[in-house]
């Protein structure tokens, strides 16, 4: 690669580490260390890929294509880690940053790809066509999953709200 070559990969993970460290945030529902690995491993996926990028879609999609492809990867190999653990508990004052770690620890009530799918859809905005192209998923599933998801985590903040107010 040349310099130039450097310069704009290093313009493009400029332009959407935050966003991609965010959405593995999600995934590895708050495992800040885990989230920071599988955002290096896409990026230097991207870069030794990035000659097979097609600009038939956006390079969003693809490069959140490979990290949920690498975040499943690591999910098989460590079949014995889980996410998921006490009820977390809701933040006393609106601190946004206090609800930034609300939710990710919500995300550990979720699974897998319910997170994925969830992040996706409301965090990066993406539509269910977007989703499709990345998590490789039949539409009516997709949808599904969301809205299980949502579900689950409106009844989670019931709880832990009831559960708050109750001591």
């Amino acid at each position: 690669m040349s310099s130039q070559d450097h310069q704009a990969f290093a313009r493009l993970v400029n332009k959407y580490q935050s966003g991609l460290r965010h959405y593995m945030r999600r995934l590895t529902a708050g495992d800040h260390h885990g989230a920071e690995d599988l955002a290096q491993d896409t990026f230097l996926m991207v870069y030794t890929k990035l000659h097979q990028y097609k600009s038939t879609g956006s390079f969003k999609s693809w490069l959140y294509t490979i990290a949920y492809r690498l975040f499943l990867d690591r999910l098989q190999k460590l079949k014995t880690v889980s996410y998921e653990q006490l009820m977390p508990t809701p933040p006393l004052a609106h601190n946004p940053m206090d609800a930034d770690i609300y939710a990710e620890q919500l995300m550990r009530l979720l699974k897998p790809k319910e997170r994925a799918l969830l992040t996706l859809a409301y965090v990066e905005g993406m539509s269910h066509q977007e989703i499709e192209k990345i998590t490789q998923l039949p539409l009516g599933s997709i949808k599904s999953y969301i809205h299980r998801a949502k579900q689950k985590l409106q009844q989670a903040v019931i709880q832990a709200e009831e559960t708050q107010s109750n001591r």
